[in-house]
């Protein structure tokens, strides 16, 4: 367990500096001395803090992030990939109607129900997480 560091009080730190004192003028041990000297510290001006609903996030605007759309996960014997081609039905652990799980770089951050827009597949959320331990996952199976 680590100790607690203690700040010493005004009347601490004049203690030790009179008890340096006495110690200097009997000087019963010269590697006791110490130099204490007063520091005065220039006093830090106070930002203004900024109003509601200003605080900038431009700056991650271009951070990539890579998303994930997990409808199921199965396991597969090099055979049976192999044996995989157009037409092929793989059966995932899910059922029909069961909300996929969304990634967000690698770590489950909501879940969705599968829609198609025009010729597109894409993902309607319906429940954010707040973490994916919450869920027992933090990253999609392989």
């Amino acid at each position: 367990m680590a100790k607690k560091a203690a700040r010493l009080t005004a009347e601490e730190i004049q203690a030790l500096v009179d008890a340096s004192d006495s110690v200097a003028e009997g000087e019963p041990d010269a590697g006791l001395m110490v130099d204490v000297k007063k520091v005065d510290f220039v006093e830090l001006e106070e930002s203004a803090p900024r109003p509601a609903g200003t605080e900038s996030v431009e700056f991650v605007w271009d951070v990539p992030m890579s998303i994930e759309a997990i409808l199921g996960t199965t396991e597969l014997t090099v055979k049976e990939v192999l044996e995989v081609g157009p037409g092929s039905v793989i059966e995932l652990e899910r059922a029909y109607g069961e909300p996929v799980d969304l990634f967000l770089n690698g770590r489950l951050v909501a879940r969705g129900d599968v829609v198609i827009i025009g010729d597109n597949f894409g993902v309607k959320i319906t429940e954010i997480l707040v973490s994916g331990d919450e869920v027992g996952a933090s990253s999609p199976t392989p």
